[in-house]
This record gives structure tokens, C-alpha cells and sequence, in this order.
């Protein structure tokens, strides 16, 4: 067995978050650990789970497998805080050189990270999976999920690598600026984009999902979407802005028109609805540029003050001896509770 602790090779961390998926957890192993051992010769691994606290056997499958494996570390939370969170935890709780995040449905194909290790090993810090097909999926759900992502890229004031989903390789200086980060609601894909570095692509296929179901449907597709624009950008505050503006321009333009003409040409206009619209129309346009300007400054603040912690973790099961690696500690924002098996 390999052992995640030796020093003399980089220590690889495999990020897998999950949610009720009792049946993939061993499916995933079995088919991580080959690639594990055939690689063993140049890196150590570590899986480490962040269970979102299923009510299934999930994690009593993972626990049995983390007794069976020193590799295999998890975490558990005290209740579901969601997808971007649990992934956000898994980072900044891993110890590898470099992390990993892969779901653990198999539709992305675990046979293409020695092609993320390679390109990390020529110098690359972020090495993303770009979907070129996604098998079996709802027409309507795929349409939107594409809608969404442009609509986020298009708002969005950091450019998003396109069909770019979780899947994706990250190196350790990437984990430790996440370790200083604190949002809430974490998008990672324009979080990690907008760090920049040397990023690169690997065009796959995505596989159809054999056992269980997609926890991701189109209400939790919209609120990532939301977090996405609302949280990396200020983009729809300027908006709010410079629609007032123009509000405000256009009842400028027709104030000088309606005194133009009551001089040059008077008319018959009955009177008070002309100054009233345009009194109305001008007080509109204020409104709008003061709540985007406030707007702004309020949307820098939600971005610093927020402090409370991302997740809670009810319950850690880690095998591998305890303080060997100051990168266990967990990570300022997260509050660890419960035991350690």
C-alpha cells in the first residue's frame, strides 16, 4: 500500500465531494486505486472525501474504506452546506502538492489525470477538464446549463474558460490563496479563474452516470448561476447605474423639450402632465444612480465583512497518524467539531 505521508515523491490529493452516493463510493475507489498504483512510482496519494451529510450508508462505506486504505481521509459535515462549499473545504483541508477535484459518479474519467500531472509538471497551476459531449442529459437542463454559463461569463469581470465544469487540477499555491479567502457562497470556477496563473485545458468526453442521481437540478443550476454573477462581479451594480443615467438624461432631454416648446411653440397639453412625468421620470433617474452608487460600496462590503464559518465538521476519519503535516490543520474559517476516528 502506498503510504500518503512519504516525502521523497509529491503528494497528490484526490478532492472527491459527495452526497448520498453509497453505491459509487467503492465503483470509485476500484477504479481510482490501479491509476494510484501505477503511478506510484513518482507520487503519493490522498482521497479525501467531504460528505455533505448524507442520510444513506455513504459515509459508513467511506469510513470502512478509510480503515481498509491510509490513503482514504473523510470528512464529515453537520449538515448539507452544498456543492461549492464542500468542494471550497476539501481544497483548503487537503495536504497535497497538488489537489484534484473529480466527482465520484464517474462521468469525468479518472484515466486523464497523468494528463493534468503532466501539464502541472511543466509549470501550468491550474489544469481544467473542458466537456465536449455530456451523454444523456435532459435537453432542457443542457440548454440552460449553457445559457447560464454564458450569461455568468458575459457579466462576469474575469473571462470563464467555456464547457469548464469542477473537474480540475490545482496547485498548491492556488490551495493557499483559497485558504485565504472567505465568501459565503464560493463560486470556484470564477474564483480560481480569476487568479490567474498559467491555466490550460484538456478537452474529454463526459460518461453517463451509471448509479444514483444527479443531486444537481435546476434550481440549485440557477442559484450557482446567481452566486457566479453576484459574487465576482459588480457588473450588475453598473448596470443599476447607468440605467438611472439614463433615466436621468432622457428626463433632461424632455424637460428641455417641453420648455423649448412651451416658449417657441406653445401647445395644448393639459396642465400638470407633462411637468409630472417628467418630475417622475427625473426622480427615477436619481433614485437609480444613488442605489447603484450605494450599490457599489455595499457590493465591496458583502464581498470583506462576511465571517462565519463556510462549513462545520461533525466528524474527521484520518488514518494516517495525526501531525505529521502541518497542512491537516483545518484551514481559518472552517470549525472543526466532533471526533477523530
Amino acid at each position: 500500500m502506498t503510504d500518503s505521508t512519504d516525502p521523497a515523491r509529491k503528494l497528490i490529493s484526490i478532492c472527491v465531494p459527495v452526497f448520498n452516493e453509497q453505491d459509487n463510493i467503492l465503483p470509485f475507489y476500484e477504479r481510482m486505486r490501479p491509476l494510484m498504483d501505477s503511478l506510484a512510482d513518482r507520487y503519493a496519494f490522498e482521497i479525501l472525501f467531504t460528505d455533505n451529510h448524507s442520510s444513506d450508508d455513504t459515509f459508513v462505506r467511506l469510513a470502512e474504506l478509510a480503515a481498509r486504505d491510509r490513503r482514504v481521509r473523510v470528512l464529515r459535515f453537520s449538515r448539507n452546506f452544498g456543492f461549492q462549499r464542500s468542494i471550497f473545504t476539501n481544497y483548503v483541508n487537503c495536504r497535497g502538492d497538488a489537489a484534484i477535484q473529480i466527482d465520484v459518479d464517474l462521468q469525468d474519467p479518472p484515466e486523464i489525470l497523468p494528463e493534468f500531472l503532466a501539464l502541472w509538471e511543466q509549470g501550468y497551476k491550474v489544469v481544467y477538464g473542458v466537456r465536449r459531449s455530456r451523454p444523456n442529459e435532459n435537453w432542457l437542463l443542457h440548454r440552460v446549463r449553457k445559457l447560464f454559463y454564458r450569461g455568468i461569463d458575459l457579466l462576469s469581470e474575469d473571462p470563464l474558460p467555456h464547457d469548464a465544469g469542477d473537474f480540475r487540477l490545482i496547485d498548491r499555491c492556488i490551495v493557499e490563496e483559497l485558504r485565504r479567502y472567505s465568501d459565503q457562497q464560493p463560486y470556484l470556477r470564477g474564483l480560481i479563474a480569476a487568479m490567474g496563473f498559467k491555466q490550460i485545458g484538456i478537452v474529454y468526453d463526459r460518461s453517463a452516470r451509471e448509479r444514483g442521481s444527479s443531486k444537481f437540478n435546476l434550481r440549485k443550476l440557477a442559484s450557482l448561476a446567481l452566486d457566479g454573477i453576484f459574487h465576482h462581479s459588480v457588473i450588475p451594480l453598473r448596470i443599476a447605474t447607468f440605467t438611472g443615467l439614463a433615466m436621468f438624461l432622457i428626463a433632461a432631454v424632455a424637460s428641455l423639450y417641453y420648455i423649448f416648446g412651451k416658449l417657441l411653440a406653445p401647445s395644448d397639453w393639459p396642465p400638470g402632465i407633462a411637468s409630472n412625468t417628467i418630475l417622475l421620470l427625473f426622480s427615477i433617474g436619481m433614485n437609480g444612480i444613488f442605489l447603484g452608487i450605494i450599490g457599489e460600496y455595499i457590493g465591496r462590503i458583502y464581498k470583506n465583512v462576511k465571517s462565519m464559518p463556510l462549513t462545520i465538521i461533525e466528524t474527521a476519519v484520518d488514518h494516517t497518524g495525526g501531525g505529521a503535516d502541518p497542512r491537516e490543520t483545518p484551514a481559518s474559517g472552517t470549525l472543526v467539531e466532533g471526533g477523530l476516528s
